[in-house]
């Protein structure tokens, strides 16, 4: 055996009552220490049991709030030029310049056949203000102040025959 094993099992021997005395000194200051959180546990168990319920809640609305506002589908915008010409769509091409859209130009064709805008909200499958909205844009767009008026103008521009 070499000569610092024995020096150091000779120290163990002579000490063995102070260590023997250390570790249960150390076990007895773990067995306070954990008295001591046991204490504060029970005697802030409400608070503790309102704080765990809180975190609880907080966590569950952060998840549910990241759920419901992502986006289920992915919306992709494609653009694409389309080109129309003059003999396929005469009217359509008109009234793109003077930025009729195409429902405009629909309502505007009832108008020039005469209907009642109860009459273009059947027709077309839509409520009766979204009509009047639809004829107030024409007037604005067509530079009238009558319906009379966009009708001749929507005829002289060709936009309707």
């Amino acid at each position: 055996m070499p000569k610092y094993k024995t020096v150091m099992f000779k120290a163990a021997v002579k000490y063995k009552s102070v260590v023997l005395y250390g570790i249960c000194l150390a076990a007895l200051l773990f067995l306070m220490r954990i008295l001591e959180y046991r204490y504060l546990i029970i005697s802030n168990a409400q608070e503790i049991y309102t704080a765990f319920i809180a975190i609880l809640f907080t966590a569950l609305g952060i998840w549910l709030a990241l759920k419901l506002t992502k986006p289920k589908k992915e919306t992709v915008i494609i653009e694409k030029q389309v080109f129309i010409t003059t003999d396929q769509h005469p009217d359509l091409t008109t009234a793109f310049t003077h930025n009729l859209s195409k429902r405009e130009t629909e309502v505007l064709a009832l108008m020039g056949k005469g209907l009642s805008n109860a009459e273009i909200a059947d027709t077309l499958f839509v409520s009766l203000n979204t009509v009047k909205t639809h004829s107030s844009k024409i007037f604005e767009k067509l530079e009238v102040k009558r319906r009379t008026q966009a009708i001749e103008k929507a005829k002289q521009l060709a936009i309707i025959k």
